[in-house]
């Protein structure tokens, strides 16, 4: 069973800086795509940013130059920093690996209000 162990959501003001983790197995990190999805409120889920296991990175418009993923192979955790976060930044992000098909977490919380 794959299990992807997600930490690090919470509220945060606008503005303000947050860490996501994600944490895999050896097998999955080394092997598979990681990334970050988010969904808001009535709205579909969407890939915020993704990094291969060569380290090749894709973001969403909305959020480059704010975010950066990155993953620690000493670790097999991959994390996403999120700056200077808005409102709309608000949703519920997942932490997913793909090959194919795909693993997902169980999603963290990340609320961005004054």
């Amino acid at each position: 069973q794959v299990q992807l162990v997600e930490s690090g959501g919470g509220l945060v003001q606008p503005g303000g800086s947050l860490r996501l983790s994600c944490a895999a197995s050896e097998r999955i990190f080394s092997n598979y795509r990681m990334g970050w999805y988010r969904q808001a409120p009535g709205k579909q889920r969407e890939l915020v940013a993704s990094i291969t296991n060569g380290g090749t990175t894709a973001y969403a418009d909305s959020v480059k130059g704010r975010f950066t993923i990155s993953r620690d192979k000493v670790e097999n955790t991959v994390y996403l920093q999120m700056n200077s976060l808005k409102a709309e930044d608000k949703a519920v992000y997942y932490c997913v690996a793909q090959r194919g098909g795909a693993y997902w977490g169980q999603g963290t919380q990340v609320t961005v209000s004054s």
